[in-house]
């Protein structure tokens, strides 16, 4: 044992040199100590002196509501000269026994204090992707797809903040390290799982962990056909929001217990083209219309999956993967049919929306649609990414556009289409530090996502630093020599940097790709203007204008790029026709 000569706070650690509470070095001490660790009993000759102590007995929470901790009230002293405790000896007794009392206190402050945090309600949440324990990739889907359904669910809820599927996908395949995903996304529980098909069987087995003290809060194992895979995740859902002890009540209850559809083999298709439409390859997209496509065909009251396909329609133009010609008229078909069915539904309103505003240029009524969807779910980040690249950098709204994509990357900070977005926003709005700096942060987290790159590059190009925007193109066009991004980066920039000739090879490029497939012609007007060649560069607007193409309508207005055209009268006739002057 070794005390503390200052206050006489007992040690049991050989091992510990200083005391805890006053830092005065420790001395052997071979007197008897309370027989509770590191509590002492503070010796006196006189009983009525005598202050003993002791570490107070555990409570649970339900013991513990009180605002703050206990308090103590103290014995009280004689002040005439007959006490005991009147002499300089019992005076320095008293303050030894103060500082004990005040150094358990503390003790005890801290025990509630942490006592209370660590088992205090949990306001956030990751459902990590399950892991698929079978033989074969082929239902690789349903890992992912379970997974980014409870996401989707239990993001209903007003009170629980739902890490997105965008945020935990990057753990796929990884080992859970509960303690280190919970601190990167910032969340109080972790939710894992794994399951194992076989033929019709299928066995899943689910954990919830409380990542602040990884304690396990619930763990079930589920023996279940595939028949009932629709009703095994909204039982899971539900069992989640018993286990986490939230009271929902009316409207807040709907996200869990809703049903998108009763049809358990669509709602497999629709799990299957959500797995692919994440992947935002021109073959995945068109692999996730079509699971789409048979699952409506199958319910045609599945509201959600029409809103997909109609998402994914408009989605394909941006890459672009098909003209908006061939693309958005499906896509708002969609749309509609997915309010239609279900006026309730933000992804419906969301993808209305952007048919409405990058299609039809009908910016009323796309403003209309997407606050609607932001009415129904604030948290839907994709609802505010849409609003921003389709209402308000359209309209010149440069300023909401940035506080919509940031809202979009506070809720999914791992978003790489919401950090894409959010860099050409800063761009617009002539903040290209901000712009190259976010650009540089969505490189680091995925060095291969397509956007990221060209949103980057074109940063580089806002700053002056065309070198490095060529340099950043060369490099992805090495391995994606088709890439109309990225060739618009490295044309634009070679003509900034007096390289005629590199740029014209690639306008070249464009005309020979026009041949085969959907070019944007609006890349090749922006190289033209950069050459000061504006007559060449109207053609090109007006070919874009004639397309409907994705990028004249999102970026016209305000583009940089295309700043030295501004003042000629056919720039201002092109805003008029597409409802954009002021």
């Amino acid at each position: 044992m070794k005390r503390c000569p200052t206050c006489n706070r007992v040690e049991t650690d050989e091992a510990l040199g200083y005391c805890r509470v006053d830092g005065t070095a420790l001395v052997v001490d071979s007197g008897s100590v309370n027989a509770e660790a590191g509590t002492s009993k503070i010796n006196a000759s006189s009983a009525s002196s005598e202050i003993e102590t002791s570490i107070l007995p555990h409570k649970t929470d339900a013991d513990m509501i009180r605002a703050t901790g206990p308090t103590t009230v103290l014995p009280t002293v004689p002040t005439g000269g007959t006490g005991s405790l009147s002499k300089p000896k019992s005076r320095t007794l008293m303050t030894i026994g103060l500082i004990a009392i005040a150094a358990i206190a503390l003790v005890v402050a801290g025990y509630l204090y942490t006592s209370r945090k660590t088992n205090s309600a949990i306001e956030s949440i990751a459902v990590l992707p399950f892991e698929n324990r079978g033989s074969t990739s082929d239902t690789d889907y349903l890992g992912e797809g379970l997974a980014d359904s409870l996401i989707f669910r239990l993001s209903q809820l007003p009170n629980l903040k739902v890490s997105p599927t965008s945020s935990v996908m990057k753990y796929k395949g990884q080992a859970t390290d509960v303690a280190a995903i919970a601190k990167e996304l910032q969340v109080d529980a972790i939710m894992s799982g794994r399951l194992m098909q076989q033929g019709d069987d299928l066995s899943i087995s689910v954990q919830l962990i409380d990542s602040r003290n990884n304690k396990l809060i619930w763990a079930e194992q589920y023996e279940r056909k595939m028949s009932d895979l629709l009703a095994t995740q909204r039982e899971i859902a539900r069992t989640i929001v018993q286990k986490l002890q939230l009271k929902l009540a009316g409207d807040e209850a709907r996200g869990i217990t809703k049903k998108y559809t009763d049809s358990n083999e669509a709602y497999q298709l629709y799990l299957k083209g959500r797995y692919h439409y994440a992947k935002r390859t021109r073959d995945d997209f068109q692999k996730g219309i079509d699971y789409f496509q048979r699952a409506v065909e199958l319910d045609p009251t599945f509201a959600l999956a029409y809103a997909f396909i109609a998402d994914s329609y408009a989605s394909m133009p941006a890459y672009p993967f098909l003209s908006p010609t061939d693309a958005f008229p499906k896509a708002k078909a969609a749309a509609n049919r997915a309010v239609e069915i279900d006026p309730a539904l933000p992804e419906a309103h969301t993808a209305l929306g952007y048919s409405l505003g990058l299609y039809d240029w009908k910016w009323a009524e796309a403003e209309r649609e997407f606050k609607r969807a932001i009415e129904l779910d604030e948290k839907n980040s994709l609802a505010h990414v849409r609003f921003a690249i389709s209402y308000y950098l359209p309209t010149g709204r440069i300023d909401e556009a940035i506080a919509e994509t940031e809202r979009a990357v506070e809720l999914e900070p791992v978003n790489l289409a919401a950090r894409a977005n959010l860099s050409w926003a800063y761009r617009m709005r002539g903040r290209n530090a901000e712009a190259v700096g976010q650009g540089e942060k969505l490189r680091d987290l995925e060095p291969d996502f397509v956007l990221g790159l060209y949103q980057l590059g074109l940063a580089y190009i806002g700053s002056g630093m065309y070198n490095e925007a060529v340099a950043l193109a060369e490099k992805r066009l090495q391995s994606d020599p088709d890439n109309q991004l990225m060739l618009q980066v490295e044309g634009y920039a070679n003509a900034k940097l007096g390289k005629r000739d590199k740029a014209n090879l690639i306008i070249l490029r464009f005309k020979e790709m026009s041949k085969t497939q959907y070019v944007m012609s609006f890349f090749v007007a922006t190289i033209h203007a950069a050459l000061d060649e504006k007559d060449k560069a109207f053609v090109e607007l007006e070919n874009a204008y004639r397309q409907r193409d994705w990028r004249l309508s999102a970026a016209l207005k305000k583009e940089p790029l295309i700043e030295s055209l501004r003042d000629d009268a056919r720039y201002k006739d092109l805003l008029k026709r597409m409802n954009l002057s002021d």
